[in-house]
């Protein structure tokens, strides 16, 4: 996994509008760059919401939101339509961005040990440095969670 003080690798993918975007398109901006494991599920929800309430405060402080899952483009439209979530979702179904970020990991769960997505945040300067990472992520509370970690 990506520490803080690593330059954050570029990636380009395709948002729920089916828009290409890249991380280097955001050069100048500070980006919240999270990672969740699928779309309408109640912890992903509550995590997207909590960052989506919080988005006019975030711009405000020159910060824009992007979130990343394995989800089809179809997928991300459906989710953003139904919350409302006004911030790009990028579709990786190959998971390129989400292993270059280190974000694909053994998970455990109920005794069982698998293959997953590791919900995780990055914070990346408008250099493109990242700032901190978020392994542990409080879905309900993210966006409080990362304020109070930047003391912004």
């Amino acid at each position: 996994m990506l520490q803080a003080g690593d330059k954050a690798p570029d990636f380009r993918g395709v948002n729920q509008q089916g828009e290409s975007i890249a991380l280097s398109d955001y050069r100048g901006k500070r980006v919240i760059l999270y990672f969740y494991p699928k779309d309408d599920t109640p912890g992903c929800t509550a995590e997207a919401c909590s960052l989506n309430d919080s988005r006019s405060y975030f711009l405000d402080k020159g910060f824009v939101v992007i979130g990343v899952s394995p989800d089809s483009v179809e997928s991300h439209q459906r989710f953003a339509a139904k919350y409302g979530l006004s911030f790009n979702l990028i579709a990786d179904p190959e998971k390129v961005i989400i292993q270059a970020y280190g974000a694909w990991g053994e998970k455990k769960n109920y005794g069982k040990t698998y293959m997953g997505l590791l919900r995780t945040t990055f914070v990346i300067s408008a250099e493109g440095i990242i700032e901190q990472v978020f392994p542990k992520v409080d879905t309900k509370n993210h966006a409080d969670q990362i304020i109070e970690a930047l003391g912004i």
